[in-house]
């Protein structure tokens, strides 16, 4: 069942890939749309199916691969990774929808992506080490070739970097995922293999520093992100997509799943640290935010400030809080996901990103209100407004952070004002102000305002019905914390070991 998720988009890259050159452009992006349909449409029916009360990998499949290596084809969902693998299959769907029908080598363009879902899809569901690693470096190239042949003018230059960053990041973890294995004294890389809780706490700290270095680079953390703008930025407004709504939930799912999980004694130590680090990107990316006037480089830094909130409640590690971060994880996404869009058909219209040349976009004259409108409505979900999304996740992370540790909290607190600071700014100088002249720009078709308003639609039901959010993950999150020691415990048995 789960295998659908995996091989079909990578069987899809394949029939793509080797389609006659008599086949038509826009066929290639139909059958690219209806494969990622199918499988979005598998992955609801995954949902449906799925037992919330079930703390355990669901749907398990098992197939030996590689005995001598300890390598096997072993795959599950849990309430950690469902709602990240129809993060997944929507994001894809919405990329190919939104991707120009015009766009230059279309059998590459849509195969890379497919590509991508299925490695992305691969590494959420792996239930081995090395299977893991190998779905976390498959999606590596082909986003360095959709950075550097469809992105901006300086695309080779962050395609670049984006290669370097990722591939420390996974030299990173597989060093350390190979200390674990060979330090625990198993033979065998799947995750019930083996045990951390008989290692000494040095041996424990400085593997989960290897798991923090390496995920902290592909989420990233400040100050890692340097490749973050450059990528985001220079990416087509689909790639951006599916660079900051899915790629950087591989990095903090990481940190739940290897670090918080497998972990929790030296979690509990290193907490503190990890939340000072939290809120120190957030405050980062929202001042940097601030100071921008390219509203694309603005989203992009924005996507650093989000990522201190889910760090912070993985640092607090409270039952409420691992909620609110996987809630957090998810809400981002389609925020940021629309956000990128609407800014690539404002790019697209008016022919610029820069603040001081944009104005009065919401006025009809403009002939862009409703994207106007939906911007407006995603730039409040970022910076936090009750009643859509991103209200909810942050309230719940923070709730639920506040009592382990509250001066981080707090700073984040502000850093979620400083998120409406500069939205306010965008805003502002975008859809509202004076009209400096009467040009009126060309019309949005229907079909660049759908992916919008599928995404705006998830925004406002999943704020108004937050229980539809969180509900997926309580029972594995739970389960999860119950295996961390309470920040109190720690401090006193470090202190008596001294």
């Amino acid at each position: 069942m789960l295998s659908v998720l995996i091989w079909l988009p990578i069987l899809a890259a394949a029939i793509i890939a080797i389609l006659p050159a008599s086949f038509p452009n826009h066929r290639i992006r139909l059958t690219a749309l209806i494969f990622s349909g199918t499988v979005l449409a598998w992955n609801f029916f995954i949902l449906l199916k799925f037992d919330i009360s079930n703390a355990g990998m669901q749907f398990k499949e098992y197939l030996p691969w590689n005995e001598t290596l300890g390598l096997s084809y072993q795959i599950g969902v849990d309430g950690l990774s469902i709602l990240m693998l129809v993060l997944n299959s929507l994001l894809t769907w919405i990329s190919i929808y939104s991707s120009s029908k015009g766009t230059e080598r279309p059998r590459l363009f849509y195969s890379m992506i497919l590509l991508v879902s299925g490695g992305v899809a691969g590494a959420f569901l792996a239930e081995n080490l090395l299977l893991f690693f190998l779905f976390y470096e498959l999606e590596l190239i082909p986003f360095y070739l959709l950075i550097s042949i469809w992105g901006g003018s300086k695309r080779g230059y962050a395609g670049i970097k984006f290669l370097i960053y990722t591939a420390v990041s996974g030299a990173l973890i597989l060093a350390t995922f190979l200390g674990m294995v060979w330090l625990s004294g198993s033979t065998n890389f799947a995750f019930d293999a083996f045990s951390t809780e008989n290692l000494s706490t040095t041996k424990q700290i400085l593997l989960l520093a290897g798991i923090v270095l390496g995920f902290g680079i592909k989420i990233p953390l400040v100050p890692f992100h340097t490749w973050l703008p450059d990528a985001y930025v220079e990416a087509s407004a689909p790639i951006a997509i599916l660079l900051g709504g899915v790629l950087a939930k591989l990095g903090t799912y990481g940190l739940l799943r290897f670090g918080l999980g497998m972990f929790p004694h030296a979690w509990s130590i290193i907490a503190p640290t990890l939340a000072i680090w939290g809120a120190i990107s957030a405050i980062y990316g929202a001042v940097i935010a601030i100071a921008q006037t390219d509203i694309k480089r603005m989203v992009a830094y924005s996507s650093v400030g989000h990522m201190g909130y889910i760090l912070l409640g993985a640092a607090a590690s409270t039952p409420l809080a691992l909620v609110g971060a996987v809630a957090q994880m998810f809400s981002h996404g389609i925020i940021l996901a629309i956000l990128f869009h609407l800014v690539g058909v404002v790019e697209a219209k008016v022919g610029t990103r820069e603040l001081d040349k944009l104005n009065g976009l919401m006025s009809p004259i403009r002939g862009l209100p409703l994207i106007s409108a939906l911007l407006v409505l995603s730039g409040m979900a970022s910076a936090g407004i009750p009643g859509l999304t991103g209200f909810i996740a942050e309230f719940i992370v923070f709730q639920g952070s506040f009592s382990a540790f509250p001066i981080p909290t707090i700073l984040c607190i502000v850093a979620s004002g400083l998120t409406a600071v500069y939205f306010l700014i965008l805003l502002n100088r975008t859809c509202f102000g004076r009209l400096d002249n009467f040009a009126y720009y060309p019309k949005v078709l229907w079909s660049e305002k759908i992916p919008a308003l599928i995404l705006a639609a998830f925004i406002i039901f999943l704020g108004v019905q937050p229980t539809w959010l969180v509900r997926w993950s309580e029972s594995t999150t739970t389960t999860m914390v119950a295996a961390i020691p309470s920040l109190e415990k720690t401090v006193i048995s470090e202190v008596a070991l001294k």
